[in-house]
């Protein structure tokens, strides 16, 4: 009998895990989906371990960044993160990365721990468990009884930086497992089975996905069709800018998709009043105020941000809150051979699920686009501000020709939009990659100074 018998196919009590709590509190604050990078972890907590099968745990912890108790309960402030934990007797020098290290003492003590979404043999076979309908304790798989998955498909785990974790398998399905959990259904599992069921060809619809009911219910990953061939709108915007290409004509495309996006959210879920602008600005000056105590780079921009959200208060009211993606950019976007495809419904991972799923004004995302195309063209020297210039312009022509109306003519609600996301844009890139901090800097000034 090996080492690791004592684990069986139900779910594990937490105290038999808190051993790993050291060694995952040095190595989560190194993953790229970690949110807390900015924050000292002061406690890990293991919520549930199960195990999927031999020598691999599903384990659910909660990362504290403080003592202070989260309101309405007795959790310390912090998050929820998803781990697929492979657990060997012997280290493997194939494990490279995915090395987490070995437990010193308690239960695993002397097993060596390791990421298994980077063990192709553990990848593989957790395909095999969302192949098949059925649970694992409080893990459920379930998928669409309609779409039968072939068995025997290679893994490979995607390298991009994202705030989960993407596995393609033989380059005919792509499973997303999401690292930060939150109570509640994830809309990357609602949105695109509402537009299969309306008919949208624009998103992938799931297959199959994996759920949890404890400590509370929750999405943990999504299986879609992977789009072979396919290449992202982030990299063709880039391609076409290094070869001197125009975009414009994949932008103007681009706008017509996501309003046939839009559509198709405002019938396959109920549809709010104009958007009440007064309360919308009064959460954009509260960002703000966080970013800037975030970021001290941004206080000397504060006062003209506030004047933008200061004027939506009194704008147009603009197009009937509804369903949005809620984090819209070219990296979100597929392009295989002339149709374009629109991926991840998550939203922004750092809001709270219950905003993400709620009713927004669809101007947000098209303010996420055209903060895209500034981004894509200050990736090269020198900054070509007309080329950005010519694809927004080309992309709200798309979008107005297809939804009836014309992001352009709601001059104050898109400003306030776009500012509201250039201010989470500086908040990000503070915290993951400061590198990239003057590209929504660049955009702030713009802002604040010039009032565009």
């Amino acid at each position: 009998m090996t080492k690791t018998a004592f684990l069986r196919p139900r779910s594990a009590p937490a105290e038999s895990m808190e051993s790993l709590a050291g060694l995952l509190r040095e190595w989560l604050p190194l993953q790229r989906w970690f949110a807390g990078k900015d924050r000292p972890v002061t406690d890990l907590g293991v919520l549930s371990t199960t195990e999927l099968f031999p020598g691999c745990l599903h384990v659910l912890v909660h990362a504290a960044h403080g003592g202070v108790p989260a309101p309405g309960g007795a959790t310390p402030a912090g998050d929820c993160y998803q781990l697929l934990l492979g657990v060997r007797e012997r280290p493997s020098p194939r494990l490279g990365k995915a090395l987490i290290g070995t437990v010193r003492d308690g239960l695993l003590a002397g097993l060596t721990v390791h990421d298994a979404l980077q063990d192709p043999r553990a990848a593989q076979l957790l395909l095999e468990r969302l192949r098949r309908p059925g649970t694992a304790g409080p893990l459920h798989f379930e998928g669409d009884p309609a779409q039968e998955v072939p068995s025997g498909l290679v893994p490979r785990l995607l390298n991009a930086e994202q705030s989960n974790s993407s596995l393609v398998y033989g380059d005919e399905y792509i499973l997303k497992v999401f690292r930060r959990i939150q109570p509640g259904v994830n809309p990357d599992l609602e949105v695109p089975g509402a537009l299969a069921r309306q008919g949208c060809h624009r998103v992938p619809a799931p297959v199959a996905w994996l759920r949890t009911t404890h400590p509370f219910k929750a999405t943990l990953g999504v299986l879609q069709p992977y789009l072979r061939n396919a290449a992202d709108g982030w990299t063709l915007a880039l391609d076409a800018l290094a070869s001197g290409d125009d975009f414009t004509a994949q932008a103007h495309a681009l706008g017509r998709a996501t309003a046939d996006v839009h559509l198709a959210l405002s019938s396959a879920f109920p549809v709010g009043a104009p958007g009440e602008n007064g309360r919308t600005a009064a959460a954009m000056t509260e960002r703000l105020t966080a970013a800037a105590h975030a970021v001290p780079a941004l206080q000397p921009y504060v006062p003209g941000l506030r004047s933008a959200f200061a004027a939506l208060a009194t704008c147009d009211a603009g197009p009937p809150a509804q369903r949005i993606h809620g984090d819209l950019h070219l990296g979100q976007v597929l392009r295989a051979g002339r149709e374009w495809f629109v991926i991840d419904f998550e939203g922004e991972p750092s809001r709270p699920l219950s905003e993400r799923r709620s009713a927004h004004s669809p101007v947000r995302d098209i303010a996420g686009m055209l903060r895209s195309f500034d981004y894509a063209a200050r990736q090269r020297r020198p900054w070509r501000p007309e080329w950005a210039r010519r694809c927004r312009e080309a992309y709200c022509a798309g979008y107005a020709a297809r939804a009836g109306w014309d992001p352009r003519k709601k001059h104050g609600l898109l400003r306030a939009y776009e500012t509201d996301r250039a201010v989470y844009e500086v908040l990000y890139e503070a915290r993951h990659r400061p590198d990239w901090l003057p590209v929504p800097m660049a955009a702030i000034e713009r802002l604040a100074v010039r009032g565009d």
